[in-house]
Protein backbone atom coordinates (compact mmCIF):
# COMPACT_ATOMS: atom_id res chain seq x y z
CA UNK A 1 0.00 0.00 0.00
CA UNK A 2 2.74 1.87 0.30
CA UNK A 3 3.98 2.05 -3.27
CA UNK A 4 0.25 2.41 -4.20
CA UNK A 5 -0.07 6.05 -2.66
CA UNK A 6 2.44 6.98 -4.99
CA UNK A 7 -0.56 6.61 -7.24
CA UNK A 8 -1.69 10.37 -7.66
CA UNK A 9 -5.15 10.63 -6.00
CA UNK A 10 -7.77 12.69 -8.50
CA UNK A 11 -10.43 15.10 -8.19
CA UNK A 12 -13.65 13.91 -9.51
CA UNK A 13 -15.88 16.39 -10.73
CA UNK A 14 -19.20 15.26 -11.76
CA UNK A 15 -22.24 18.36 -13.17
CA UNK A 16 -25.41 17.55 -11.98
CA UNK A 17 -27.24 19.02 -15.42
CA UNK A 18 -26.41 22.87 -16.92
CA UNK A 19 -29.25 25.23 -16.12
CA UNK A 20 -28.36 27.86 -19.21
CA UNK A 21 -26.68 27.42 -22.59
CA UNK A 22 -23.45 29.25 -21.09
CA UNK A 23 -22.95 26.68 -18.14
CA UNK A 24 -22.91 23.76 -20.23
CA UNK A 25 -19.28 23.90 -21.15
CA UNK A 26 -16.90 20.56 -21.50
CA UNK A 27 -15.41 19.43 -18.59
CA UNK A 28 -11.99 20.87 -18.35
CA UNK A 29 -10.18 17.93 -16.50
CA UNK A 30 -9.08 14.51 -17.75
CA UNK A 31 -12.35 12.46 -16.36
CA UNK A 32 -15.90 12.87 -16.08
CA UNK A 33 -18.33 10.55 -14.77
CA UNK A 34 -19.16 9.26 -18.55
CA UNK A 35 -15.17 8.39 -19.08
CA UNK A 36 -13.88 7.31 -15.56
CA UNK A 37 -14.45 3.76 -13.87
CA UNK A 38 -13.86 2.01 -17.43
CA UNK A 39 -11.01 -0.36 -16.42
CA UNK A 40 -9.36 -1.55 -13.59
CA UNK A 41 -6.39 1.12 -13.36
CA UNK A 42 -9.76 3.55 -13.27
CA UNK A 43 -11.06 1.13 -9.98
CA UNK A 44 -7.61 1.51 -8.33
CA UNK A 45 -7.27 5.14 -8.45
CA UNK A 46 -10.81 5.51 -7.40
CA UNK A 47 -10.07 3.63 -4.12
CA UNK A 48 -6.87 5.01 -3.33
CA UNK A 49 -8.75 8.37 -3.73
CA UNK A 50 -10.81 7.03 -0.73
CA UNK A 51 -7.99 5.98 1.12
CA UNK A 52 -6.36 9.69 0.79
CA UNK A 53 -9.62 10.80 2.67
CA UNK A 54 -9.14 8.88 5.70
CA UNK A 55 -5.28 10.18 5.96
CA UNK A 56 -3.66 12.79 7.73
CA UNK A 57 -1.68 14.18 4.31
CA UNK A 58 -3.30 17.28 4.82
CA UNK A 59 -4.46 20.03 7.50
CA UNK A 60 -8.17 18.84 6.88
CA UNK A 61 -8.43 15.73 9.13
CA UNK A 62 -9.07 16.53 12.78
CA UNK A 63 -9.91 13.04 14.60
CA UNK A 64 -7.40 13.97 17.00
CA UNK A 65 -9.01 16.93 18.33
CA UNK A 66 -11.59 15.05 19.12
CA UNK A 67 -10.51 11.69 20.38
CA UNK A 68 -7.50 12.77 22.04
CA UNK A 69 -8.22 16.82 23.20
CA UNK A 70 -11.59 16.86 23.95
CA UNK A 71 -10.53 14.35 26.59
CA UNK A 72 -8.88 14.42 29.90
CA UNK A 73 -5.69 13.06 28.43
CA UNK A 74 -4.50 15.99 26.64
CA UNK A 75 -5.05 19.91 26.24
CA UNK A 76 -4.51 21.87 23.37
CA UNK A 77 -0.91 22.68 23.34
CA UNK A 78 0.70 25.05 20.99
CA UNK A 79 1.14 29.12 21.05
CA UNK A 80 -1.93 30.64 23.60
CA UNK A 81 -3.79 32.40 20.10
CA UNK A 82 -2.69 29.53 17.82
CA UNK A 83 -5.19 27.42 16.34
CA UNK A 84 -8.37 28.98 19.16
CA UNK A 85 -11.06 26.74 17.92
CA UNK A 86 -9.30 23.83 19.12
CA UNK A 87 -9.31 25.54 22.52
CA UNK A 88 -12.96 25.72 21.81
CA UNK A 89 -13.56 21.93 21.65
CA UNK A 90 -10.98 21.60 24.74
CA UNK A 91 -13.22 23.41 26.85
CA UNK A 92 -16.70 22.82 25.48
CA UNK A 93 -17.12 26.55 24.30
CA UNK A 94 -17.29 26.25 20.65
CA UNK A 95 -20.29 26.87 18.56
CA UNK A 96 -21.29 25.52 15.41
CA UNK A 97 -18.85 27.81 13.28
CA UNK A 98 -15.87 26.32 14.44
CA UNK A 99 -13.22 25.79 12.37
CA UNK A 100 -12.60 21.84 13.77
CA UNK A 101 -16.25 20.78 13.33
CA UNK A 102 -16.77 21.81 10.18
CA UNK A 103 -13.17 20.13 9.02
CA UNK A 104 -14.19 16.71 9.96
CA UNK A 105 -17.50 16.41 8.78
CA UNK A 106 -16.51 18.20 4.90
CA UNK A 107 -13.58 15.64 5.05
CA UNK A 108 -15.38 12.63 5.89
CA UNK A 109 -18.35 13.09 4.13
CA UNK A 110 -15.88 13.65 1.25
CA UNK A 111 -14.54 10.23 1.66
CA UNK A 112 -18.12 8.65 1.55
CA UNK A 113 -18.87 10.18 -1.39
CA UNK A 114 -15.53 8.94 -3.12
CA UNK A 115 -16.55 5.58 -1.54
CA UNK A 116 -20.13 6.22 -3.10
CA UNK A 117 -19.20 6.81 -6.71
CA UNK A 118 -16.80 4.03 -6.46
CA UNK A 119 -19.85 1.63 -5.30
CA UNK A 120 -22.25 3.14 -7.82
CA UNK A 121 -20.22 3.09 -11.07
CA UNK A 122 -17.64 0.33 -10.24
CA UNK A 123 -19.93 -2.59 -10.53
CA UNK A 124 -20.13 -1.79 -14.32
CA UNK A 125 -16.22 -1.77 -14.91
CA UNK A 126 -14.99 -4.94 -17.08
CA UNK A 127 -12.30 -6.67 -15.23
CA UNK A 128 -11.71 -9.53 -12.90
CA UNK A 129 -14.48 -10.45 -10.76
CA UNK A 130 -12.29 -11.19 -7.63
CA UNK A 131 -10.36 -8.10 -7.68
CA UNK A 132 -13.25 -6.02 -8.58
CA UNK A 133 -15.78 -7.42 -5.18
CA UNK A 134 -12.70 -6.82 -3.35
CA UNK A 135 -11.97 -3.29 -4.69
CA UNK A 136 -15.89 -2.71 -3.61
CA UNK A 137 -15.19 -4.20 0.14
CA UNK A 138 -12.56 -1.92 0.24
CA UNK A 139 -14.95 1.05 -0.18
CA UNK A 140 -17.63 -0.11 2.04
CA UNK A 141 -15.00 -0.97 4.87
CA UNK A 142 -13.73 2.45 4.40
CA UNK A 143 -17.28 4.25 4.35
CA UNK A 144 -18.45 2.38 7.64
CA UNK A 145 -14.97 4.04 9.21
CA UNK A 146 -15.62 7.26 8.33
CA UNK A 147 -19.52 6.55 9.49
CA UNK A 148 -18.27 5.37 12.68
CA UNK A 149 -16.22 8.30 13.05
CA UNK A 150 -19.01 10.68 12.14
CA UNK A 151 -21.75 9.12 14.13
CA UNK A 152 -19.45 9.12 17.26
CA UNK A 153 -18.53 12.72 16.71
CA UNK A 154 -22.09 13.79 16.05
CA UNK A 155 -24.64 11.52 17.28
CA UNK A 156 -27.74 11.56 13.98
CA UNK A 157 -25.97 11.89 11.27
CA UNK A 158 -27.37 11.73 7.41
CA UNK A 159 -26.72 8.41 5.47
CA UNK A 160 -25.76 9.02 2.19
CA UNK A 161 -25.32 5.76 -0.23
CA UNK A 162 -25.94 7.30 -3.66
CA UNK A 163 -23.02 9.84 -5.24
CA UNK A 164 -25.03 12.90 -5.66
CA UNK A 165 -26.09 11.99 -9.26
CA UNK A 166 -29.81 14.08 -8.87
CA UNK A 167 -30.79 16.50 -6.33
CA UNK A 168 -32.75 13.76 -4.00
CA UNK A 169 -29.11 12.59 -3.51
CA UNK A 170 -27.62 16.03 -2.55
CA UNK A 171 -29.26 16.62 1.11
CA UNK A 172 -30.81 14.20 3.78
CA UNK A 173 -32.05 14.42 7.16
CA UNK A 174 -30.77 12.55 9.93
CA UNK A 175 -30.79 9.38 10.69
CA UNK A 176 -31.06 7.59 14.01
CA UNK A 177 -28.10 6.60 15.83
CA UNK A 178 -29.20 3.03 15.75
CA UNK A 179 -30.25 3.42 12.17
CA UNK A 180 -26.78 4.74 11.57
CA UNK A 181 -24.28 1.48 13.25
CA UNK A 182 -27.26 -0.47 11.32
CA UNK A 183 -25.67 0.48 7.76
CA UNK A 184 -22.24 0.78 9.39
CA UNK A 185 -22.77 -3.04 9.99
CA UNK A 186 -24.34 -3.99 7.03
CA UNK A 187 -21.03 -2.33 5.07
CA UNK A 188 -18.73 -4.17 7.28
CA UNK A 189 -20.43 -7.63 6.69
CA UNK A 190 -20.57 -6.77 2.54
CA UNK A 191 -16.63 -5.98 3.36
CA UNK A 192 -15.72 -9.28 5.35
CA UNK A 193 -17.89 -11.32 2.17
CA UNK A 194 -14.71 -10.48 0.03
CA UNK A 195 -12.06 -8.80 1.59
CA UNK A 196 -8.49 -11.06 1.92
CA UNK A 197 -6.98 -12.45 4.72
CA UNK A 198 -3.85 -11.02 4.12
CA UNK A 199 -1.76 -9.14 1.65
CA UNK A 200 1.89 -8.81 0.39
CA UNK A 201 4.07 -6.57 -2.09
CA UNK A 202 2.28 -3.33 -2.76
CA UNK A 203 -1.01 -4.34 -1.64
CA UNK A 204 0.21 -4.14 2.31
CA UNK A 205 -1.96 -1.97 4.27
CA UNK A 206 -5.32 -2.59 2.58
CA UNK A 207 -8.60 -2.90 4.69
CA UNK A 208 -8.42 -6.92 5.27
CA UNK A 209 -11.20 -9.33 6.39
CA UNK A 210 -9.82 -8.84 9.76
CA UNK A 211 -9.70 -4.87 9.74
CA UNK A 212 -13.76 -5.66 9.00
CA UNK A 213 -14.05 -8.43 11.52
CA UNK A 214 -12.15 -5.61 14.06
CA UNK A 215 -14.48 -2.52 13.42
CA UNK A 216 -17.40 -5.07 13.48
CA UNK A 217 -16.19 -5.69 17.21
CA UNK A 218 -15.99 -2.15 17.94
CA UNK A 219 -19.10 -1.50 16.44
CA UNK A 220 -20.97 -3.92 18.99
CA UNK A 221 -18.76 -2.80 21.75
CA UNK A 222 -19.87 0.82 21.51
CA UNK A 223 -23.63 -0.71 21.50
CA UNK A 224 -23.01 -2.88 24.32
CA UNK A 225 -23.63 -5.44 22.67
CA UNK A 226 -21.59 -8.18 24.21
CA UNK A 227 -22.24 -10.98 22.32
CA UNK A 228 -21.64 -9.90 19.19
CA UNK A 229 -18.29 -8.13 20.03
CA UNK A 230 -17.20 -12.27 21.18
CA UNK A 231 -18.57 -13.36 17.29
CA UNK A 232 -16.89 -10.64 15.89
CA UNK A 233 -13.37 -12.18 17.90
CA UNK A 234 -14.01 -15.33 17.57
CA UNK A 235 -13.95 -14.83 13.78
CA UNK A 236 -11.11 -12.67 13.55
CA UNK A 237 -9.07 -15.20 16.12
CA UNK A 238 -9.77 -17.87 13.37
CA UNK A 239 -7.89 -16.15 10.64
CA UNK A 240 -4.73 -16.78 12.76
CA UNK A 241 -3.44 -13.59 11.75
CA UNK A 242 -2.47 -11.53 14.83
CA UNK A 243 -1.01 -11.18 17.87
CA UNK A 244 0.94 -8.71 19.61
CA UNK A 245 3.93 -7.23 19.04
CA UNK A 246 6.72 -8.27 21.64
CA UNK A 247 8.00 -4.42 21.46
CA UNK A 248 5.38 -1.96 22.57
CA UNK A 249 6.61 0.76 20.71
CA UNK A 250 6.93 -1.35 17.40
CA UNK A 251 3.55 0.03 16.28
CA UNK A 252 4.74 3.69 16.24
CA UNK A 253 8.17 2.99 14.55
CA UNK A 254 8.44 3.62 10.67
CA UNK A 255 10.47 0.69 9.95
CA UNK A 256 8.24 -2.14 12.29
CA UNK A 257 4.12 -0.41 10.92
CA UNK A 258 1.79 -2.71 9.32
CA UNK A 259 3.10 -5.91 11.43
CA UNK A 260 1.32 -8.55 13.29
CA UNK A 261 -0.10 -6.38 15.55
CA UNK A 262 -1.80 -4.32 12.64
CA UNK A 263 -5.37 -4.43 12.18
CA UNK A 264 -5.86 -1.70 10.26
CA UNK A 265 -3.67 1.53 9.71
CA UNK A 266 -3.66 4.94 7.23
CA UNK A 267 -0.88 4.57 4.95
CA UNK A 268 1.64 7.71 4.23
CA UNK A 269 4.59 8.18 2.30
CA UNK A 270 7.14 11.08 2.20
CA UNK A 271 8.35 12.71 -0.09
CA UNK A 272 5.97 12.69 -3.14
CA UNK A 273 4.46 15.42 -5.26
CA UNK A 274 0.97 15.74 -4.03
CA UNK A 275 2.23 15.17 -0.95
CA UNK A 276 1.15 11.63 1.12
CA UNK A 277 2.88 12.32 4.03
CA UNK A 278 1.68 12.39 7.34
CA UNK A 279 1.30 16.13 8.74
CA UNK A 280 0.80 14.86 12.37
CA UNK A 281 4.39 14.47 13.64
CA UNK A 282 4.69 18.71 12.44
CA UNK A 283 1.40 19.38 14.60
CA UNK A 284 2.89 17.35 17.69
CA UNK A 285 6.86 18.19 17.50
CA UNK A 286 8.27 20.79 19.44
CA UNK A 287 8.92 24.21 18.32
CA UNK A 288 12.52 24.00 17.74
CA UNK A 289 11.74 21.09 15.17
CA UNK A 290 9.34 23.36 13.12
CA UNK A 291 6.32 21.81 15.14
CA UNK A 292 3.70 23.12 16.62
CA UNK A 293 3.11 21.32 19.69
CA UNK A 294 0.12 20.71 19.74
CA UNK A 295 -2.07 17.81 21.06
CA UNK A 296 0.08 17.68 24.45
CA UNK A 297 -0.30 15.00 27.72
CA UNK A 298 -1.74 16.35 30.60
CA UNK A 299 -0.21 15.40 33.86
CA UNK A 300 -3.41 13.57 34.75
CA UNK A 301 -2.67 10.97 32.24
CA UNK A 302 0.57 10.89 32.77
CA UNK A 303 -0.14 9.81 36.79
CA UNK A 304 -2.05 6.83 35.22
CA UNK A 305 0.81 4.62 34.15
CA UNK A 306 1.88 2.25 37.17
CA UNK A 307 5.00 2.76 38.80
CA UNK A 308 6.99 0.22 41.08
CA UNK A 309 7.64 0.44 44.15
CA UNK A 310 11.34 0.49 42.65
CA UNK A 311 9.98 3.86 41.39
CA UNK A 312 10.11 1.73 37.60
CA UNK A 313 7.13 2.53 35.41
CA UNK A 314 5.45 1.11 33.10
CA UNK A 315 7.21 1.27 29.93
CA UNK A 316 4.36 1.83 27.98
CA UNK A 317 4.95 6.00 29.43
CA UNK A 318 7.89 6.46 27.63
CA UNK A 319 6.77 4.69 24.65
CA UNK A 320 4.26 7.27 24.40
CA UNK A 321 5.19 10.72 26.36
CA UNK A 322 8.34 12.83 26.07
CA UNK A 323 9.26 13.95 29.84
CA UNK A 324 11.92 14.96 31.88
CA UNK A 325 14.69 12.75 32.35
CA UNK A 326 13.87 11.09 29.16
CA UNK A 327 15.26 11.23 25.41
CA UNK A 328 13.17 12.60 22.98
CA UNK A 329 12.66 10.45 19.53
CA UNK A 330 15.51 12.52 18.09
CA UNK A 331 17.91 11.15 20.68
CA UNK A 332 18.71 14.25 22.27
CA UNK A 333 17.45 14.96 26.19
CA UNK A 334 13.88 16.05 26.81
CA UNK A 335 13.52 19.78 27.59
CA UNK A 336 9.68 19.97 29.52
CA UNK A 337 9.96 23.90 28.19
CA UNK A 338 9.36 22.44 24.56
CA UNK A 339 5.37 22.01 26.20
CA UNK A 340 2.93 24.20 27.94
CA UNK A 341 2.53 21.11 30.10
CA UNK A 342 6.12 19.93 30.53
CA UNK A 343 4.99 16.67 27.86
CA UNK A 344 4.86 16.04 24.35
CA UNK A 345 3.19 12.87 22.85
CA UNK A 346 5.56 10.80 20.54
CA UNK A 347 3.55 8.16 18.87
CA UNK A 348 3.14 10.23 15.75
CA UNK A 349 6.37 11.72 15.64
CA UNK A 350 9.03 10.34 13.62
CA UNK A 351 12.43 11.43 14.08
CA UNK A 352 14.15 14.37 11.65
CA UNK A 353 16.82 11.51 10.46
CA UNK A 354 14.15 9.75 8.65
CA UNK A 355 11.93 12.40 7.02
CA UNK A 356 12.98 15.30 4.25
CA UNK A 357 10.69 17.76 5.75
CA UNK A 358 9.04 17.96 8.77
CA UNK A 359 4.75 17.60 7.98
CA UNK A 360 5.65 14.80 5.45
CA UNK A 361 5.98 12.12 7.68
CA UNK A 362 5.96 8.08 6.82
CA UNK A 363 4.47 7.15 9.65
CA UNK A 364 1.22 5.57 9.45
CA UNK A 365 -1.73 5.90 11.30
CA UNK A 366 -2.64 2.96 13.41
CA UNK A 367 -6.66 3.03 13.79
CA UNK A 368 -7.21 -0.49 15.21
CA UNK A 369 -4.65 -3.42 16.79
CA UNK A 370 -4.82 -6.32 18.00
CA UNK A 371 -4.15 -5.27 22.06
CA UNK A 372 -7.81 -3.01 21.16
CA UNK A 373 -8.95 -6.07 20.54
CA UNK A 374 -7.83 -8.24 23.55
CA UNK A 375 -9.53 -5.25 25.91
CA UNK A 376 -12.91 -5.31 23.66
CA UNK A 377 -12.76 -8.97 24.46
CA UNK A 378 -12.43 -8.60 27.90
CA UNK A 379 -14.46 -5.99 28.51
CA UNK A 380 -17.56 -7.76 26.82
CA UNK A 381 -16.51 -11.13 29.11
CA UNK A 382 -16.88 -9.25 32.08
CA UNK A 383 -19.97 -7.16 31.36
CA UNK A 384 -21.64 -11.14 30.36
CA UNK A 385 -20.27 -11.76 34.06
CA UNK A 386 -17.90 -14.09 32.67
CA UNK A 387 -15.09 -12.22 34.84
CA UNK A 388 -12.50 -15.20 35.02
CA UNK A 389 -12.90 -15.27 31.95
CA UNK A 390 -11.75 -11.48 30.60
CA UNK A 391 -8.58 -11.75 33.12
CA UNK A 392 -7.08 -13.71 30.16
CA UNK A 393 -7.07 -11.01 27.46
CA UNK A 394 -7.11 -8.14 29.74
CA UNK A 395 -3.32 -9.84 31.41
CA UNK A 396 -2.21 -10.46 28.32
CA UNK A 397 -2.09 -6.85 26.99
CA UNK A 398 -0.51 -6.14 30.46
CA UNK A 399 2.31 -9.22 29.97
CA UNK A 400 2.96 -7.66 26.59
CA UNK A 401 4.09 -4.67 28.45
CA UNK A 402 5.72 -5.93 31.05
CA UNK A 403 7.54 -7.69 28.84
CA UNK A 404 9.42 -5.40 26.70
CA UNK A 405 12.03 -5.26 29.14
CA UNK A 406 12.90 -9.06 27.86
CA UNK A 407 12.78 -8.12 23.85
CA UNK A 408 14.01 -4.04 24.06
CA UNK A 409 17.65 -3.70 24.52
CA UNK A 410 17.35 0.03 24.64
CA UNK A 411 15.23 -0.36 28.54
CA UNK A 412 17.34 -0.36 30.94
CA UNK A 413 18.31 -3.42 32.91
CA UNK A 414 17.26 -5.12 29.67
CA UNK A 415 16.87 -8.73 30.13
CA UNK A 416 14.95 -8.76 33.36
CA UNK A 417 11.59 -7.85 34.22
CA UNK A 418 11.64 -5.23 37.21
CA UNK A 419 10.15 -6.74 40.42
CA UNK A 420 6.18 -6.02 40.65
CA UNK A 421 6.02 -4.33 37.30
CA UNK A 422 2.28 -4.78 35.67
CA UNK A 423 1.55 -7.80 37.97
CA UNK A 424 -1.66 -9.56 36.60
CA UNK A 425 -5.24 -8.77 37.92
CA UNK A 426 -6.20 -11.76 39.66
CA UNK A 427 -9.23 -10.08 41.31
CA UNK A 428 -12.38 -11.27 40.20
CA UNK A 429 -14.87 -8.68 41.04
CA UNK A 430 -17.02 -7.19 38.50
CA UNK A 431 -16.76 -4.03 38.81
CA UNK A 432 -12.97 -4.03 39.95
CA UNK A 433 -12.24 -6.10 36.95
CA UNK A 434 -14.62 -2.82 34.82
CA UNK A 435 -12.33 -0.33 35.68
CA UNK A 436 -9.12 -2.53 35.55
CA UNK A 437 -10.31 -2.60 31.32
CA UNK A 438 -10.57 1.08 31.70
CA UNK A 439 -8.04 2.25 32.95
CA UNK A 440 -5.76 -0.36 30.54
CA UNK A 441 -7.30 1.03 27.53
CA UNK A 442 -6.28 4.53 28.73
CA UNK A 443 -2.48 3.76 29.20
CA UNK A 444 -2.68 0.79 25.88
CA UNK A 445 -4.40 3.48 23.93
CA UNK A 446 -3.34 6.53 24.67
CA UNK A 447 -2.74 9.24 22.11
CA UNK A 448 -4.46 7.05 19.50
CA UNK A 449 -7.29 9.20 19.28
CA UNK A 450 -10.20 7.08 20.94
CA UNK A 451 -10.02 8.08 24.67
CA UNK A 452 -13.17 10.76 24.14
CA UNK A 453 -14.98 8.15 22.29
CA UNK A 454 -14.33 5.62 25.27
CA UNK A 455 -15.67 8.37 28.07
CA UNK A 456 -18.88 8.72 26.25
CA UNK A 457 -19.76 5.14 25.88
CA UNK A 458 -18.85 4.51 29.61
CA UNK A 459 -21.77 7.22 30.51
CA UNK A 460 -22.63 10.33 32.05
CA UNK A 461 -21.09 9.46 35.87
CA UNK A 462 -17.27 8.53 34.20
CA UNK A 463 -17.32 11.17 31.72
CA UNK A 464 -18.47 13.85 33.86
CA UNK A 465 -15.92 12.83 36.27
CA UNK A 466 -13.68 12.53 33.92
CA UNK A 467 -13.56 16.28 32.14
CA UNK A 468 -14.87 17.95 35.30
CA UNK A 469 -13.32 21.41 35.04
CA UNK A 470 -13.75 21.71 31.49
CA UNK A 471 -17.27 22.75 31.22
CA UNK A 472 -18.27 19.55 29.93
CA UNK A 473 -21.85 18.47 30.64
CA UNK A 474 -22.76 14.95 29.35
CA UNK A 475 -26.32 16.06 28.61
CA UNK A 476 -24.76 18.92 26.24
CA UNK A 477 -21.66 17.70 24.85
CA UNK A 478 -21.97 13.84 24.77
CA UNK A 479 -22.28 14.52 20.90
CA UNK A 480 -20.78 17.58 19.59
CA UNK A 481 -22.89 20.72 16.94
CA UNK A 482 -23.12 19.59 13.47
CA UNK A 483 -21.61 22.89 11.60
CA UNK A 484 -23.41 25.92 10.59
CA UNK A 485 -22.25 25.45 7.09
CA UNK A 486 -24.21 22.36 7.01
CA UNK A 487 -27.61 23.67 8.63
CA UNK A 488 -27.14 26.71 6.09
CA UNK A 489 -26.80 24.56 3.20
CA UNK A 490 -29.35 21.19 3.89
CA UNK A 491 -32.61 22.18 4.60
CA UNK A 492 -33.50 19.04 5.95
CA UNK A 493 -31.15 19.35 9.30
CA UNK A 494 -32.35 22.59 11.91
CA UNK A 495 -30.92 21.46 14.28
Amino acid sequence: MKSLNKVLSILLIFGLGACSDYLNEDLQGIYSNATFYQSETHALLAITGVYNAASFVSTDNDLWVFGDVASDDATKGGLAGDQSDIQFIDEFTYSRNNGSLEKIWRRYYEGISRANYLLYYGPDISMDIDLKNRILGEAKFLRAYFYFNLVNIFGEVPIKLNPPINPDEINKPKSAIADVYDQIENDLQDAIAVLEVKYSGPDVGRATKGAALGMLAKVGLFQQRWDDVLTAVSALDALANYGLEEVYKNNFLDSTQNNKESLFELQHLSGQAPKLGSHLDQYFSPAKDNGYYFNVPLQDFVDAFEVTAGNVPDPRLDYTVGRIGQKWVNGEDFDPAWSPTGYLQKKHVQPLREEPIIGDASLNYVYLRYADILLMKAEALNELSRTTEALLPLNAVRKRARECYLFDTELPDFGTVPADLLPDITDSNQQTVREAIRQERRVELGFEFHRFFDLMRYGQAAAESALAGTGFNYALHRYFLIPQSELDTNPFINN
